[in-house]
């Protein structure tokens, strides 16, 4: 076939298609001829690519931040709205910004900061001190190195340098302080009273009327999208641990743990308490002082308890003697916790403050930190012994649910064989969740997430805490629907008869506002609707006595001019008004503001300055930076 096209392709028409194949090569590149190329991002920032992978991410850390943060009140539909989506990006695209300001102007995090965070995190230290093998054994067991965790953190600490040095260079005059507080402070003298709502001469809805506003308005009146779900669950609690562990294998485990069962040494003591009153005086204090002296000059183990019987002024111990008991340490306060263990059998001590006065000590006997015997913690470590074992074979059944659900990715039967568990089913419930393990917000944001609902697969195992978790899939799914007019008609009359009430409300407001602001006396405008005037004088903004939205339309008024008031209508959002009259303003008496109060509040400015100086440099990034975003890949 080749050597026919070349016989055939000779001259200048070989020469005229060779030319064309060459002009395309050169033109176009060869590798376009074997490969292609799938943009993948959900962003592009500058030169740098956010993932899906990446968006994702920070999508389920928000989501998980939000039920952690809401309990009950998490709504999962929120992290369905393409607002929260465009949110969460942003938060990425922002970022990336500062990494790259970062890199521009040589900023970075430095070892000994790293360091030092990295050394005050709780899981890596023993006895509120970094240890080096904790930390290794730590990231270990999370499949980490030492390296990979250093650059993750740094990674995660750069977008907040460049924040950091802003907020830290703001300033903040004392007359911004001055203005703001004069405005806070404020104080203005109020006059309002409510308007009882109007009863309607027209009560008539006609079906006609019906029918247009349930048109209309017939979002408001929606069964809402539900599904019920088929699942599998895995439950420590209901695993049956059939091996009972032997003697060896228990006496094993207490040689391997034995420091766990080992007894912090206890101390066998008495006190004598000199109380020393809150506020007192030096004198107090000293007299306190001097006579806990006298009493541990006097004292011997022969008569401390009478002493304490006599002088304490614990009443809880001094009827028997001062006696506390065995106390271990942490139990007391500093002071007394390090007076008490450095004292020798038999010894008393000097007086030692504490925030109830002084103590005398006397320690009367001490037991030393020694293991406890096998025969005691026996049944300790057998029950350590089967939870151990039961984490274990959850820790396999959750394992193996996982991949056989994974492998068969439309079917929850496969999983249910294999493994000889049920597939059970939810009733239906909606976004805001159900009943049983529908409450939970991890398995609701899984059934109604993308992969299951409208991919039509198993979620992924769904952890719901204590050794407990599902895969569910959707077996039923309802749309969202309108009601039918009939189920809901009474709902729509009183809805219209409430907006009547609403526009009638408003209207015979808006008439006795222009009363008032003609020069009408107040309690005479008030008195001809049978409302009452109620005085406010020298209301503040945090004032707890008003209705927030009188004191906040009160607060928006004007200062009054020629010693005419400033009269507003105000809408109590629950279809009834107010009218409300402004006399007086006076501005914040700023001697009255501590030290300590304008410390605090330079603080509280600095940081919103610094903030708000932040976004702005934040969008001076981004009119210089060509930003591509993918909203269908979101």
């Amino acid at each position: 076939m080749l050597q026919a096209l070349r016989n055939k392709l000779h001259g200048w028409p070989s020469i005229v298609i060779l030319g064309i194949c060459v002009f395309a090569i050169s033109f176009f590149g060869i590798e376009s001829y074997f490969s292609s190329r799938t943009d993948t991002y959900v962003a592009m920032v500058g030169k740098h690519e956010i993932s899906q992978r990446d968006f994702q991410d920070r999508m389920n850390q928000a989501r998980r931040d939000a039920m952690q943060r809401l309990g009950d009140r998490f709504d999962p539909t929120l992290f369905e709205q393409p607002e929260t989506k465009r949110q969460v990006l942003d938060q990425l695209i922002n970022e990336q910004l500062l990494r790259q300001a970062n890199e521009d102007l040589g900023m970075r995090v430095s070892d000994l900061a790293l360091r030092d965070m990295i050394a005050n995190v709780p899981a890596f230290q023993v006895n509120g001190q970094f240890d080096p093998a904790t930390y290794r054994a730590t990231l270990g067991a999370q499949g980490m190195t030492p390296a990979m965790f250093e650059a993750s953190q740094r990674a995660s600490q750069e977008p907040s340098l460049l924040p950091q040095a802003i907020i830290a260079s703001t300033i903040v005059t004392d007359a911004d302080m001055d203005r703001y507080l004069s405005l806070f402070y404020q104080r203005r003298d109020l006059r309002w009273f409510a308007l009882p709502r109007p009863a309607l001469a027209d009560t008539e809805v006609t079906d006609a009327q019906l029918e247009a506003y349930y048109k209309d308005h017939q979002a408001d009146f929606m069964n809402p999208e539900q599904v019920s779900l088929k699942y599998i669950e895995v439950n420590g609690a209901d695993l049956k641990i059939d091996a009972q562990p032997s003697d060896e294998e228990l006496k094993k485990r207490y040689e391997d743990e034995k420091q766990r069962f080992v007894q912090p040494e206890q101390r066998l003591v008495s006190h004598i308490l000199v109380n020393v009153p809150k506020n007192a005086t030096p004198d107090q204090q000293k007299a306190a002082l001097a006579k806990a002296e006298k009493i541990a000059s006097e004292a011997t183990a022969d008569n401390f308890a009478k002493l304490a019987e006599q002088d304490s002024d614990d009443l809880g111990s001094k009827r028997s003697g001062g006696d506390l008991g065995w106390l271990e340490k942490g139990v007391t306060t500093p002071a007394f916790d390090s007076a008490l263990f450095a004292l020798q059998k038999g010894q008393i001590s000097k007086p030692v403050l504490s925030d109830e006065g002084y103590h005398v000590l006397w320690l009367r006997d001490v037991r030393s930190g020694d293991a406890k015997p096998f025969a005691e913690v026996r049944d300790q470590i057998a029950k350590d012994y089967l939870s151990t074992e039961r984490d274990r074979q959850y820790s396999e059944l959750a394992g193996k649910l996982t991949d056989q659900t994974y492998q068969n990715p439309s079917s929850l039967e496969p999983a249910a064989q294999a493994l000889s568990l049920p597939i059970q089913t939810t009733g239906l419930f909606s976004r805001k969740g159900g009943e049983g393990l529908a409450a939970n917000p991890k398995l609701v944001a899984a059934a109604f997430s993308d992969d299951v609902l409208v991919q039509g697969n198993n979620s992924g195992l769904i952890d719901l805490g204590s050794d407990h978790a599902v895969v569910v899939r959707v077996d039923k799914h309802l749309p969202a629907a309108a009601r039918p007019l009939a189920e809901v008609r009474d709902q729509v009359r009183q809805k219209i008869l409430d907006e009547r009430i609403a526009a009638e409300s408003q209207k015979r407001a808006d008439a006795l506002l222009a009363r008032l602001q003609k020069g009408e006396d107040v309690q005479t405008v008030a008195a001809s609707v049978g409302a009452t005037v109620q005085a406010a004088p020298e209301a503040v903004r945090t004032q707890q006595t008003l209705p927030p939205e009188v004191l906040q339309q009160a607060f928006l008024l004007p200062r009054p001019a020629d010693g005419k008031p400033q009269f507003a209508r105000v809408d109590m959002h629950d279809g009834s008004y107010a009218l409300v009259a402004l006399d007086k303003v006076q501005d914040g008496d700023l001697s009255k503001v501590s030290k300590e109060q304008r410390d605090a509040l330079r603080g509280e400015m600095t940081q919103a300055y610094g903030i708000m100086a932040t976004h702005d440099f934040i969008d001076a990034l981004k009119a210089k930076t060509q930003i591509k975003i993918a909203a269908d890949r979101m």
